[in-house]
């Protein structure tokens, strides 16, 4: 089975990568960023999303849009645009077993920085979309929505204990989520589900239910 997958070299998308390799699959890696993955069943190719020719890879199985930045000013290029462009090239045909996207937290509260909580609501409405349309192919479209995962991207609140105390403040869990749990979760929504379409899963450890209530 060819899993395609944006945004392998770190974070979540080397994750997701690897969790699929372990069990079997042939995976197909775009990221602007050269290779960290050494595996026989991995085929890496070296692109942006967004401006590059896409590669032809043949038919894809699974899709997973991974791939993304944050409050870069180009969020909602790169998010939202090359994650349609992506989508488009890839999902549509015969044999497409499954789509994710992998949004936030953000995408439903609105949190973080303007145009990445757009960009991410944006990619949400369009999982929506895709849903709709690969129904006509026996196939899933969902997205993962995490809010805040031990990552690179993540390093300076990580590594800074007054903002990281406010933050678990917030986390009722009081933690984040691994890289690799959410792997776990792309592998179940992709493969393990065939039901469920056309749903956002939040994954944020109960940052979204805090409701400060002071009496």
């Amino acid at each position: 089975m060819l899993t395609l997958i944006t945004g392998t070299s770190r974070g979540i998308g080397r994750a997701v990568a690897e969790k699929f390799l372990a069990c079997g699959h042939t995976v197909a890696g775009i990221d602007v960023l050269p290779p960290t993955i050494m595996h026989p069943a991995y085929t890496h190719y070296t692109a942006d999303v967004l401006t590059d020719d896409l590669p032809d890879i043949g038919d894809v199985d699974i899709l997973i849009n991974n791939a993304g930045v944050q409050n870069t000013g180009h969020d909602i290029d790169i998010n939202l645009k090359a994650t349609m462009r992506v989508t488009e090239k890839y999902a549509f045909h015969d044999g497409i077993k499954s789509v994710l996207f992998i949004a936030s937290a953000s995408a439903s509260t609105g949190a973080e920085f303007p145009e990445y909580a757009a960009s991410k609501g944006g990619v949400v409405a369009y999982m929506k979309n895709t849903a709709l349309r690969l129904a006509a192919y026996g196939a899933t479209s969902n997205s993962l929505s995490p809010g805040g995962v031990y990552t690179e991207l993540n390093d300076h609140v990580i590594n800074t204990p007054e903002l990281w105390a406010q933050i678990m403040d917030e986390t009722p869990l009081r933690k984040w989520a691994s890289p690799e749990e959410i792997a776990e979760w792309a592998y179940f929504v992709t493969v393990t589900n065939k039901s469920m379409t056309a749903q956002d899963i939040l994954i944020d450890n109960g940052e979204a239910a805090r409701s400060n209530f002071v009496w």
